[in-house]
């Protein structure tokens, strides 16, 4: 027997059906890579269909999951879990990587950049956003938060010839590492702060974390390191005050990688954040104890934060003239939204309760991923090469010279601002409604006021490009076939999630077989 029992070796739990997405997409971007490595530039289209190849490949391994599989729910000594929340927000990743190949391919032809390298970054970003939200471990999760937050630095500076571009990646990258020193700073004091005996270490597995907050040695520690991990996890989905990176990073960066970062990472965000604090900071029937105290401090600093993101978010918007800035901090004031159904699951004491919330939050970030892709895809057409044309002067009166691409720009803008039987609607009635389930009236009173605050520069743009008038000739752009299905996606989505968001709900609602979280 060892002289140390707490480190005896485990015998490793290996199941890599588990985690067959992810070997499916990080398998795949090795290869488009050695594709890009041995072809010539006129051919490497074909890393476009190897790309949505395994992307749809992915998304088949991920319904064999859902609906197929009847193995174990965790691998790797639990540091891989497979549930509703893992699999409602693995669907929405690949939906936002197959759009983004679609949305791109205009852009990488036009600007003579190497599509491999592209494709292979964006595979390599889509594995890492699915690890974070199968992540059971903090360390899992700070892996995958690490390879989706690399990947995305390099294809925010891809137009290298851009200063832009360049600024943009540059400050991305400083202050991405600053919010992976503070996430990785709170991951060590909560190893830290589980410790229960002066023979028992700490432990970075998530249900673990909850099952010893009571035991710890070193309470307040808990709550220095769930405040770091806030910060890491404020700064990944662009809530206030962790914003201040979002609007020039977003503006700089190319158009179509602006519209994967907006969606994609963040609701890799999301998903990380809700699985840390709903399960290892949980509800706790006891206030008075470390537990309780942690989840209470937690879920009024997240009040805080949703009433900042979305105001800031829809207040500073009013003012910008630059189309990518505007739904910059649009994609600021989403975030918000999204928070306040996760306030709701937070506060939730009934586990059913507590999944629907989440099942919310999912419902309205892949609403969002769709209509905000959608209306990228078209900045992106208009603004052409190297994004010359980003200004809201640029679409005056394109509404009748291109009535096709406007009157789709509409309908994404007006999903966005929330109207009926759009996507953007459903969300809000979604995680609204979560929210006054659990008694956050004056919460979401806040934010039907932002959203009709929003009213103002979502309508901007429309009043322009309808009724203005043009004082330069402007032709309107060909669409290509690429970018055509993706307008079909992202237009039939828009209209499929508002009017008949039933089959998608369901799909989403948490099953009684793992709808409870905490072990």
């Amino acid at each position: 027997m060892s002289p140390f029992p707490a480190f005896q070796a485990l015998v490793p739990d290996v199941n890599f059906a588990l985690i067959a997405p992810e070997l499916i997409v990080g398998l795949a971007a090795v290869i488009v890579m050695m594709v890009d490595a041995f072809t010539h530039r006129a051919q490497q289209s074909i890393t476009t269909v190897i790309s949505i190849v395994a992307l749809i490949g992915a998304a088949a391994a991920l319904v064999w999951l859902w609906v197929g599989w009847s193995g174990p729910r965790e691998a790797f000594n639990g540091m891989i879990v497979l549930d509703d929340l893992r699999l409602s927000f693995t669907l929405i990743f690949l939906v936002v990587s197959i759009l983004t190949v679609l949305v791109s391919t205009l852009w990488v032809e036009t600007e003579k950049l190497p599509s491999g390298e592209f494709h292979a970054l964006l595979l390599f970003a889509t594995s890492g956003m699915i690890l974070m939200a199968s992540g059971n471990d903090l360390v899992i999760i700070f892996l995958g938060l690490e390879i989706l937050s690399i990947a995305t630095y390099v294809m925010a500076g891809f137009r290298r010839t851009d200063m832009r571009s360049n600024e943009s990646s540059l400050k991305y990258f400083i202050l991405g590492s600053f919010a992976s020193a503070f996430l990785l700073y709170g991951i060590a004091l909560i190893y830290g702060a589980t410790a229960t005996s002066p023979d028992l270490p700490g432990t970075t597995n998530i249900p673990t974390i909850a099952a010893r907050l009571n035991q710890s040695l070193y309470p307040p520690l808990l709550f220095a390191g769930a405040a770091m991990l806030l910060v890491g996890f404020g700064f990944k989905i662009a809530t206030a005050p962790f914003h201040v990176w979002t609007p020039d990073v977003y503006e700089g960066a190319p158009t179509p990688v602006t519209a994967f970062m907006a969606a994609g990472p963040k609701a890799a965000g999301f998903a990380s954040f809700m699985r840390v604090f709903l399960i290892g900071f949980p509800f706790a029937a006891a206030a008075s104890t470390p537990a309780g105290y942690v989840h209470k401090a937690w879920l009024a600093a997240l009040v805080v934060m949703a009433i900042l993101t979305m105001t800031i978010g829809n207040v500073v918007a009013i003012v910008q003239n630059n189309v990518k800035r505007m739904l910059a901090y649009s994609s600021i004031a989403h975030a918000g939204y999204a928070l306040v159904g996760f306030i709701a699951a937070g506060a939730a004491a009934d586990p059913q309760e507590r999944g629907a919330a989440v099942s919310a939050v999912a419902f309205y970030l892949l609403a969002y991923a769709v209509m905000n892709l959608g209306a990228f895809a078209i900045v992106a057409l208009i603004a052409r090469s190297g994004d010359r044309r980003t200004n809201v002067e640029d679409y005056n009166g394109i509404g009748f010279d291109s009535p096709v691409l406007a009157f789709a720009l509409s309908l994404f803008l007006l999903s966005l601002l929330g109207m009926p039987l759009t996507a953007g609607f459903m969300g809000k009635i979604m995680v609204f409604s979560a929210a006054l389930r659990e008694g956050y009236v004056w919460l979401v009173v806040i934010g039907v006021l932002n959203s009709a605050v929003s009213a103002y520069y979502y309508l901007r743009l429309i009043i322009v490009m309808f009724f203005r008038e043009r004082t330069e000739v402007w032709s309107a752009p060909p669409v290509p076939a690429a970018l055509t299905v993706a307008l079909v996606i992202t237009v039939a989505g828009v209209l499929y999630l508002g009017i008949f968001p039933g089959r998608i709900i369901n799909a989403l609602q948490p099953k009684p077989t793992i709808s409870v979280l905490v072990r």
